[in-house]
């Protein structure tokens, strides 16, 4: 007998539930706890998920890939594998989190998956987790301010379709995803609701900008270096990979990825392993990978300056966020929600915004999106003196005189693009007063690129 009655009532006793499956995974027996925690779980359009003789895999999608892993634990080479808060949605879209562990039988060469319900614990550390995520994001992102990880605003059609395929992909929590759109269109933000959806409450999400640092350091900052891997460096460190161990790490603007560290990548997508600067040793990497950028990948694979094999693996579920611009209405209720965010921040009591004001944000094409949405809120209520949001007070340039898609022309002299671009962010830095994240953003850059340029002209 796998179990014996002691064993049971000990388990029962924790509303612990067990299956038992063959070296086929096809199940051969449940218990009641077992049985009840599966059918709450169940889709409803699968009635023979946890039936006897069905694959466990089926209930269970997280075991898929892991087999090397369960075999190893049935031939007793290995004491246990855990498989911590795996999240379910029963079908009134109440969400379950479960604890796997699954463990030899005793007499004979079949596996016991053991299943405990850890809902209520799973709510009370996500909770906890929020609030501190949540605190530090707003502290890093300032045009997120206000947004939850858990929000995406909108209720255009195209924005319910990205919600739809969210919903789905939380089932797949080991989905590569890449995320594609322009710039200021919200990758950031469902690549957070991605993570918090379908991952476990404590499971870590690591984010890299690729174009905000040169590739040396991407390399030492992705897959960490040894002591002595080169100058400076005086002790070891652990990559961002291993930061991300058994959770999320988000490649925000991959396309600006050089061809040397995108084959480095590949290799840890098909291999699961890497290694330091430095070393010899392999290190195995248990971490969900998503990927964001605003350029075409397809146009960057057929010139060459994107691999078409990292493409092909990245694209394995590809969600494009939409412009502004196509969002209908949605840009309504968008500066609505900004508005409730600036008048918290600024301590204001502003109510909404006038029919005029509503007007010309419809008619705006809005080139920058939702980024330049919350900066167009924030900078018209820092300066608002009425009860409502008006038209003079949003500054934003009227479609038929849109600067932002004319055509720039060199002079025929020519110029130096070195010294265009300092000159750009040091009228940047004077107009918001030297705040960096402020001037990052007038300029449409991440905070850590417009240090590393401030760097690089040797401006800070």
């Amino acid at each position: 007998m796998p179990l014996n009655k002691t064993a049971k009532r000990i388990l029962a006793s924790k509303s612990i539930g067990f299956v038992r499956f063959d070296s086929e995974y096809k199940i051969e027996k449940q218990d009641p706890i077992a049985e009840n925690i599966i059918q709450i779980i169940s889709n409803e359009n699968s009635n023979s998920h946890g039936k006897t003789g069905s694959d466990i895999r089926e209930c269970f999608p997280e075991l898929i890939g892991q087999e090397h892993l369960i075999e190893a634990v049935v031939a007793k080479d290995k004491e246990t594998l855990f498989i911590k808060h795996v999240n379910r949605e029963d079908k009134n879209g109440k969400r379950y989190y479960l604890d796997l562990c699954i463990i030899p039988c005793e007499t004979d060469a079949k596996g016991l998956l053991l299943l405990e319900d850890v809902t209520t614990d799973a709510e009370i550390r996500q909770e906890l987790l929020q609030q501190r995520n949540d605190f530090l994001l707003l502290k890093q992102q300032p045009f997120l301010k206000g947004v939850t990880k858990n929000e995406i605003l909108g209720e255009s059609p195209a924005i319910n379709e990205i919600r739809e395929i969210i919903d789905h992909l939380n089932q797949v929590p080991r989905a590569t995803v890449l995320l594609l759109g322009e710039s200021g269109t919200g990758k950031n933000l469902a690549a957070r609701t991605l993570h918090y959806g379908s991952m476990s409450p404590e499971a870590p999400f690591v984010e890299i900008n690729c174009a905000a640092l040169p590739d040396n350091l991407i390399e030492s900052e992705l897959f960490g270096y040894e002591k002595g891997a080169f100058t400076h460096a005086v002790t070891s460190r652990d990559g961002l990979f291993k930061e991300a161990e058994n959770g999320t790490i988000f490649l925000n603007e991959i396309g600006e990825l050089s061809l040397p560290l995108q084959a480095k990548l590949l290799s840890v997508l098909e291999d699961k392993c890497y290694r330091r600067l430095g070393s010899n040793n392999l290190i195995h990497v248990d971490t969900r990978i998503m990927a964001a950028t605003n350029r075409e990948l397809s146009r960057e694979v057929a010139a060459q300056r994107f691999r078409s094999d990292l493409y092909y693996r990245l694209n394995v579920v590809s969600i494009q966020m939409p412009p502004l611009r196509q969002m209908e209405e949605d840009v309504l209720i968008i500066a609505d929600h900004f508005v409730g965010v600036f008048n918290g921040e600024l301590k204001k009591h502003v109510e909404g915004l006038t029919t005029a004001a509503k007007k010309a944000l419809l008619e705006y094409s809005w080139p920058g999106n939702v980024r330049e949405l919350s900066n167009c809120i924030e900078r018209a209520m820092i300066f608002c003196k009425n009860s409502r949001l008006d038209e003079k007070d949003l500054l934003i340039v009227p479609p038929e005189i849109d600067t932002a898609n004319q055509e720039w022309v060199v002079p025929p002299e020519g110029l130096n693009l070195r010294d265009v671009e300092r000159k750009l962010i040091l009228s940047a830095m004077d107009r918001c007063g030297d705040n960096k994240t402020r001037a990052a953003r007038l300029l449409g850059l991440t905070r850590d690129t417009l240090r590393y340029r401030l760097e690089k002209y040797r401006l800070d």
